[in-house]
């Protein structure tokens, strides 16, 4: 092995990134913006760089010295079209990997073992291994998916203090606190929707976890049907033997108590996040072109 090894977890608000050296052993962290390979591609490969140049600061590493690393990136939108190869082939590192955030967050959770995992933060992605095999669901952004992701939560919300403002549905304190916000103009929460990103619609999650707590009635419709989606989405990739169900993510502790008792019985605490899982396969991505050299 030669160089370093960077394991990266490009998130729809913060892209983290870790170096490590041969050992596994992580040396330095860092952190920047967004990665948003489909919607914003050149500011995602600046914000997955910087994230990089941040861990080396971190570790007291040389920052010119990133272009002799070897790193995997996990992302949203790595499986979809030609989105991952393009960010891939524009790393500025000496041996890149693109893979799925689920990817990253099953070995993070799991480490070589079986099991199931969902992760949730301004998106949502499920991931299951079993008998070595992975199956990786959902990813597909906010728009037509992300269900339980705080991305989409903001979206509900919105969507459902439109609805009470125009009449459709009775106001509740969270709606009419959204529609303050906007000075109670639909055109303004209108107009937010179409210039906004998927963490400018994540910040609404916890005002939304907040009054479901308080057992407002949109709030609380909103999570439970979050609730109902995770619990259908794991159901799906479950089978007999299955003996863990690991939650990740900012949102993951929310969730918890408001699934099936029948999953709960299943919850394992990961072994680590994300983000340690993209610094495990960068080591092992690290390893084999030691050998090849």
């Amino acid at each position: 092995m030669t160089g370093f090894a960077i394991g990266i977890d490009g998130g729809g608000t913060s892209c983290r990134a870790a170096v490590a050296d041969r050992t596994g052993n992580i040396l330095g962290t860092g952190k920047a913006g967004a990665a948003n390979i489909m919607s914003d591609p050149e500011g995602a490969l600046a914000n997955i760089v910087e994230s990089a140049k941040a861990a080396f600061q971190g570790a007291g590493l040389p920052v010119s010295d990133i272009d002799k690393a070897s790193v995997v990136l996990g992302v949203a939108g790595a499986n979809v079209g030609p989105y991952g190869a393009r960010i891939q082939a524009s790393l500025p590192f000496a041996r890149s990997r693109v893979v799925t955030d689920s990817l990253i967050a099953l070995q993070g959770a799991l480490g070589d073992g079986d099991g199931v995992v969902g992760a949730f933060g301004t998106g949502s992605v499920y991931s299951a291994r079993r008998d070595g095999k992975v199956t990786e669901i959902g990813g597909w952004g906010f728009v037509v998916g992300d269900q339980a992701s705080g991305a989409r939560l903001g979206r509900d919300l919105l969507e459902a203090a439109l609805l009470a403002h125009d009449g459709v549905y009775p106001a509740t304190p969270v709606t009419t606190l959204v529609m303050a916000e906007f000075s109670n103009d639909p055109q303004k929460v209108v107009e937010f929707a179409h210039i906004s990103k998927p963490k400018d619609f994540a910040r609404y999650a916890p005002l939304v976890f907040g009054h479901a707590e308080r057992n407002d009635p949109v709030a609380l419709a909103i999570v439970s049907k979050a609730a109902r989606d995770i619990d259908d989405t794991i159901q799906s990739l479950l089978w007999p033997e299955c003996r863990a169900i690991c939650l990740l993510g900012g949102l993951a502790g929310a969730y918890r108590s408001r699934l099936a008792t029948s999953h709960q019985t299943l919850m394992a605490e990961p072994k680590g996040d994300a983000l340690q899982g993209a610094v495990a396969f960068a080591v092992d991505l690290a390893r084999e072109e030691g050998v090849r050299a």
